[in-house]
């Protein structure tokens, strides 16, 4: 019986976290799921997203997978802590595991600025849940964050729409909106899993000298140390390579746009969540 490992995202864009993923960690068994259906998550209540998210923690579960990665900002904003904290043990009586993108990032992200000065874009959802700012002070003090929500930058990407002139606008009016709260932001964060797609545009609107990260690699690294570190969750995932991807959605909308963010096609099916 396969137990492999669970990624998960309201829509297509941690599928840049899950390929950094299958790329760093090829052996194990994959399932993902984009709850397409009912994205985006960035504008909706705490409430909402907490109970959309579990519900497709509970769906993981009952597909065998032992670890789910919530690979969505806004759901490790908004539902993470409480599913991690209040419903595990009542969903589940083995030792599996629900984790997210921004802990592994908080940790990480002090290391690339000199200034102190972190700029954060993201989606409202996760602005306004302030996770960014109370993880990072956890691990760097001294760090400043600096945020700006990005309403439309999702949209754009997901309508294949973010190479047009219209879309530069809205690139240039947020980066604007960024700096104008602090001039000596040396490093960006881009704090969706939409937005890698966003990183060669972006990187020519800044200055030279600002560093733009990405999650896809922090994340898939902090997983590695993460199964070293917990050999017996680790035995417990099977690796015969395999890769499967579930919609609530429709499946030929999903193949056609996963592979902009996962960099090869794909083959999905629905799932009804009820």
């Amino acid at each position: 019986m396969k137990t492999p490992i669970g990624i998960f995202d309201s829509g297509y864009g941690g599928l840049t976290v899950f390929k950094e993923i299958k790329k760093q960690l090829p052996q194990y068994d994959y399932i993902y799921l984009g709850d397409n259906a009912r994205a985006p998550y960035g504008t909706r209540s705490f409430d909402t997203v907490y109970k959309y998210t579990l519900q497709c923690v509970k769906w993981f579960f009952d597909q065998n997978c032992p670890l789910v990665i919530l690979a969505c900002n806004t759901a490790s904003a908004k539902a993470l802590r409480t599913i991690q904290q209040n419903d595990l043990s009542h969903i589940t009586e083995s030792e599996n595991r629900v984790l997210g993108v921004i802990r592994p990032t908080s940790e990480t992200i002090g290391k690339l600025t000199n200034s102190d000065h972190i700029g954060l874009l993201a989606t409202s959802g996760t602005v306004n849940s302030d996770s960014y700012p109370i993880e990072i002070q956890k691990y760097w003090p001294d760090a400043k964050v600096f945020q700006q929500a990005c309403p439309m930058w999702v949209p754009l990407i997901e309508n294949n729409e973010f190479e047009s002139e219209g879309a530069l606008y809205f690139f240039k009016k947020d980066l604007d909106s960024l700096f104008s709260q602090s001039k000596d932001i040396d490093t960006i964060l881009l704090g969706c899993t939409h937005y890698p797609v966003l990183m060669n545009i972006l990187e020519k609107l800044v200055p030279p000298t600002v560093k733009i990260t990405s999650q896809d690699e922090i994340v898939a690294e902090s997983l590695k140390d993460y199964l070293n570190r917990h050999t017996n969750l680790e035995r417990k995932i099977s690796k015969e390579a395999t890769t499967e991807f579930f919609t609530t959605g429709t499946e030929q909308d999903f193949d056609t746009h996963a592979p902009l963010f996962f960099g090869q096609q794909v083959c999905s099916h629905h799932v009804d969540l009820g």
